[in-house]
């Protein structure tokens, strides 16, 4: 009651006491008196309120032995509760121990009742053998009594058992029989030859009802009785024969559809679930099942497909064999997935062989005898839609047969020195612009030769595989890189006219271009199908040498008919310059009446030009583009070089063959070639000795494109001008033509501005033109007047070329020419 009443008057106390009996809060002792402190009237926490020391101290005192009290209650309690604790201890250790020593009588008790037991059952086994030691030779004198007793029926003559009548007990019947057969091959045949014909007859007739029982059961799909009855025919000679029943039965109404294939398929898996609830070896059942069916059914089968065509039709037939081939190795791969014994890979890799070793043994004949005929016939045909025969050139072919020197023709003398000097010997054949080379040959010799090394891959035994595609590989190199590449070749060298042949037509581009793309398609083929069947063998050397070789001879005849046909061009190009320019070109009679830009000869060169690089880029690829082009571009410039150093140049002649030479240099970048552009650049400031003034020369000459070329090759070209002989008039001629040039420009520019309507500025300049007369002054009214890219009429390009011999004459010999 006084707890209670402490509780219920003073919270800080309960509070205190719910501490430690609950321990929910952490006791804070600062708190609790700042609570007591506020709680406490006069305790002075509160605002306006007076503080009373007095009754503070009353209050604390108050709950100090409040709290005392409390921590008596507690200690006595917890001193009860650890007597308590103890006492339960003490108790739960006594029977713990009560309870080890129950156990431990219980395991004893265990431990006899084992051994008893143990005991027990070593008498019962011993028994059990005595019992069936005296059991088993009782038991097998009761069988050998029946079994004597069978034997006397035998010897009787008259079967009287229950269990020889009685169809019902076949089984028994069986059981019986066949150990009476087994002891009946014991006895003497003299004494006992009649009754082991009746029990050998009776064993025959069982064994007859079982076989019929089961293929009863077969046709009525009893799984269960056939196991049972071939069960029993297990011991019997004719299980066999009950095997044979089983697959030959299996086999009926199975192959009604054409695939032959799939059949043997679909039926194998259908016995492969049923054939182990029927028999104890189910693994060999099946594997003879299979056997059957390679060596009955798919033998005959094959045997129709290919002999129908083996003689008559080698490409029917090499199909089919392929076909067949495939597909019964693919019928052998998923028959692995069946339980056929040990070696189920052996096993079917000689059922294969077995069936097909007849026509594989000569496979690589027949298709090498194939192929030859087929790539002959795809040639010949193409030969003969061009209405073309062939014929022999040159060697025919990039085999070279070895012969000795005392033997060699002239025919074979004329090649091998046409070869060394690519000089065109012997007449040339005018091939009508046919380059005898066709995309459609070459992808059916491709595909010919593809579909022959897949069938060698197949049907090659694996040691034989290197060799036979190495066969087929020099089939293709024999007809279509011998036969109709190099004969292309040869046909285009022997094509190509002359250098001095007039209006000659170039074809041999074409069969480059062509040549190129075709071998394309045969590195293609050679690395997709050849390389796999001899990256690891011998013949992958012998392989990669013999392409080589094929390579670096074809590449012979491309660059020996390039070079001719390089030849020719420049040949076209002398014949073009030697037709239409002229000598009075370079030297009119009067040179205030030119009308052109540049001459014809230049106009036409540049376009045949032009055509011939264009053709140069749709015939070849890669880095030959550049090689030829700067070949061409080399004898190209040495031709223009030659033709100039052929006339002789006044003024406006001299003005007229750095115009031409302006525009070779522009049909030279055409050519993207640095060093033919180089080339025509120099050219073109080699032109400029022949207008620029004689005391300029030297100044001219030490130009930066000038500087470094040899003396011989600047004196040839002022040797060129027509002032060259004049000696000192050359300076006084010069004056003269200068001031009769610059009259005439005056004159024409007068007339001209008649009829174009001029800024005021340029009519200013004209003004101070027509009175102070100078001629630089016309030079740069006229380039300001024309800027680059004006589309000038023929007086206006008259102007240009009285200009330009001005500003030459004057020194300024880069401002009008560039």
């Amino acid at each position: 009651m006084r707890c209670e009443h402490l509780l219920k008057e003073q919270p800080a106390v309960a509070h205190c006491k719910g501490f430690f009996l609950c321990g929910q809060e952490p006791f804070v002792a600062d708190e609790y008196i700042e609570r007591l402190a506020w709680r406490t009237p006069g305790g002075g926490s509160r605002g306006g309120e007076a503080f009373d020391p007095k009754r503070l101290l009353e209050e604390f005192v108050n709950h100090i032995q409040e709290l005392q009290v409390m921590d008596e209650r507690i200690q006595r309690k917890v001193e009860k509760l650890e007597q308590q604790c103890q006492k339960e201890a003490k108790e739960f250790a006594k029977k713990v121990q009560e309870l080890q020593k129950s156990n431990q009588v219980a395991f004893q008790h265990f431990q006899e009742l084992d051994e008893h037991i143990s005991y027990v059952a070593t008498k019962v086994c011993h028994l059990g053998d005595q019992l069936e030691g005296v059991n088993t030779p009782r038991q097998r004198a009761v069988e050998a009594q029946k079994l004597m007793k069978y034997f006397n029926e035998f010897l009787d003559g008259e079967l009287k058992s229950d269990v020889f009548t009685n169809s019902e007990k076949i089984k028994e019947a069986a059981d019986i029989i066949q150990k009476l057969h087994l002891i009946a091959q014991e006895l003497p045949f003299d004494r006992f030859s009649e009754v082991k014909s009746k029990i050998a007859s009776k064993y025959h007739d069982l064994e007859c009802q079982l076989i019929q029982e089961f293929t009863s059961a077969q046709r009525r799909g009893e799984i269960s009785r056939m196991r049972e009855v071939a069960a029993v025919l297990l011991h019997f000679k004719g299980y066999s024969h009950c095997v044979d029943v089983y697959i030959k039965q299996c086999q009926e109404g199975a192959f009604l559809r054409n695939d032959v294939f799939e059949d043997a398929a679909i039926l194998c898996q259908r016995v492969n679930k049923q054939v182990g609830e029927i028999f104890s070896n189910p693994e060999t059942v099946l594997a003879k099942l299979i056997q059957n069916i390679f060596e009955v059914k798919l033998q005959s089968y094959v045997k129709d497909q290919l002999e129908e065509h083996r003689k008559s039709d080698a490409e029917q037939y090499l199909k089919n064999l392929y076909d067949l081939y495939t597909r019964t190795t693919n019928l052998s791969s998923k028959l692995m997935e069946f339980n056929l014994g040990t070696d189920k890979q052996t096993f079917l890799s000689k059922l294969i062989k077995a069936i097909f070793i007849s026509y594989l043994e000569n496979y690589i004949e027949v298709e090498i005898g194939y192929l030859k005929s087929r790539s002959a016939m795809i040639l010949q045909r193409y030969y003969d839609s061009k209405n073309h025969q062939k014929r022999s050139i040159g060697t025919g072919g990039i085999q070279i047969h070895k012969r000795t020197e005392a033997k060699l023709s002239i025919q074979d003398l004329k090649e091998r020195l046409r070869q060394r000097t690519n000089l065109p010997l012997g007449p040339s054949i005018d091939t009508h612009g046919e380059t005898f080379l066709s995309q459609e040959v070459v992808v059916n010799l491709l595909q010919e030769t593809k579909q022959a090394f897949e069938r060698c891959h197949r049907l090659s035994d694996p040691s034989d595989l290197p060799k036979n595609a190495f066969r087929i590989f020099s089939m293709l190199v024999e007809f279509l890189c011998t036969e109709h590449i190099d004969y292309a070749l040869e046909t285009g060298l022997a094509g190509i006219p002359s250098s001095d042949s007039k209006n000659a037509n170039l074809y041999f581009l074409d069969v480059v271009h062509q040549a190129n793309t075709i071998f394309h398609l045969f590195d293609k083929q050679f690395n997709d199908h050849l390389m796999p069947l001899i990256s690891s063998s011998p013949k992958l050397s012998e392989c990669l040498q013999k392409k080589k070789d094929i390579i670096e001879q074809m590449e012979v005849k491309l660059d020996m008919g390039i070079d001719r046909t390089l030849n020719c061009m420049i040949g076209q190009m002398k014949h073009i310059l030697a037709a239409e320019q002229r000598k009075t070109d370079f030297k009119p009679e009067d040179e205030n009446n030119v009308l052109i830009q540049y001459t014809n000869a230049c106009v036409k060169v540049c376009g045949y030009v032009r055509k011939q690089v264009e053709k140069i880029r749709n015939s070849m690829d890669g880095k030959n583009v550049d090689t030829v082009l700067m070949e061409l571009g080399v004898r190209f410039h040495r031709l223009i070089y030659e033709h100039l150093q052929q006339y002789s140049y006044s003024c406006m002649g001299g003005m007229l063959a750095i115009c031409d030479v302006a525009e070779y240099r522009k049909c030279a970048k055409d050519f993207k070639i640095a060093l033919v552009l180089q080339l025509f650049d120099t050219l073109h400031a080699l032109c400029n000795l022949l207008v620029v003034a004689p005391d300029n020369l030297k100044q001219v000459c030490s130009g930066e494109q000038l500087a470094n070329l040899d003396k011989n090759i600047l004196h040839s070209f002022v040797q060129l001008r027509v002032d060259y002989r004049m000696g000192s008039c050359g300076n006084q001629v010069g004056t003269a033509v200068e001031q009769i040039l610059s009259n005439m420009f005056l004159l024409l520019w007068t007339q001209h501005i008649m009829e174009t309507s001029l800024s005021p500025i340029s009519r200013a300049a004209f003004l101070s033109i027509h009175f102070m007369g100078w001629s630089k002054n016309c030079i740069f009214l006229f380039c300001n007047e024309f800027p680059g890219g004006v589309n000038i009429d023929k007086t206006c390009w008259n102007f240009s070329c009285l200009a330009g011999v001005l500003l030459l004459r004057c020194g300024f010999r880069g401002a009008f020419c560039q």
